[in-house]
């Protein structure tokens, strides 16, 4: 059984490549489809922990992301805010993704911008109008995101696609995890080093299944499409030079430095 799934940059071209009792092979055909696992590429001695001399992207790329707002009780009271009676939603467009080791950039005028620690939902086939009791069948796997927000933008009322789609504003990786049971994985976010958000997705208002079934009412999940499940509590601010790492059990570790918005070329 496939354990990990990564996007990777193998001799110049972006490759899927599946990890299974620690050997990591390129995936041939169609991951959402019909695929095989073709040549080792390398070996890992940690499941789970991106191999050596591998250089890895973020292992999708969501047509969009669905993010959910004040889905931990513990956010929702540091924010001084009700727990919502359903889920409230928003996208973040592809245009934000990066992946592990690439830079969040501070864009000039954005004002305060934080770090969201937040567990991913990949999907794996498409789903609209899905009952809550097959949900789970469209998933693929999990992974960690940071759903990184221009907060001074969201506390002036700036529709929340805007404070929260700037390009960088959403980190996806190392990796898909397979198999995993959503309902009680830790969540961290550490700075520097320091830890500041931990909590544990028993948390969540809203559980996966019961996204899923709500989200894909209003909208079709495409194959790739990532759900950012909300963050919890200890939620602050980025400046640049800072390194930031999320944490989402049974998944690893995406760590990305944070950077002043380069001019564009």
């Amino acid at each position: 059984m496939i354990e990990f799934i990564y996007r990777i940059e193998h001799h110049g071209t972006r490759r899927f490549a599946a990890e299974r009792g620690g050997r990591l092979c390129l995936i041939d055909g169609d991951l959402f489809g019909q695929f095989a696992l073709g040549e080792e590429v390398a070996r890992s001695e940690t499941p789970g922990a991106p191999p050596p001399g591998v250089r890895l992207l973020a292992p999708v790329r969501p047509s969009k992301i669905i993010g959910v707002g004040l889905n931990y009780r513990d956010h929702a009271r540091e924010t001084g805010l009700p727990i919502p009676s359903e889920p409230v939603i928003f996208v973040k467009p592809s245009t934000a993704v990066i992946g592990p080791g690439d830079a969040i950039e501070l864009p000039p005028g954005a004002g305060r911008v934080d770090y969201e620690a937040e567990l991913g939902v990949v999907i794996g086939r498409p789903a609209r109008r899905v009952r809550r009791a097959r949900a789970m069948d469209c998933v693929l796997g999990y992974t960690c995101v940071n759903d990184v927000t221009a907060r001074d933008q969201q506390a002036r009322g700036v529709q929340w696609s805007h404070c929260k789609g700037y390009d960088t504003f959403a980190p996806i990786g190392p990796t898909v995890a397979v198999g995993l049971d959503p309902s009680q994985l830790a969540v961290e976010a550490r700075v520097n080093g320091e830890r500041r958000q931990a909590s544990n997705t028993r948390e969540l208002v809203f559980p996966v299944d019961e996204l899923i079934a709500y989200i894909s009412s209003v909208m079709t999940l495409l194959p790739g499409d990532v759900i950012a499940t909300g963050t919890p509590s200890g939620i602050g601010p980025l400046t640049a030079g800072d390194v930031v790492t999320i944490s989402v059990e049974g998944v690893g570790e995406l760590s990305n430095r944070v950077e002043l918005e380069r001019s564009p070329a």
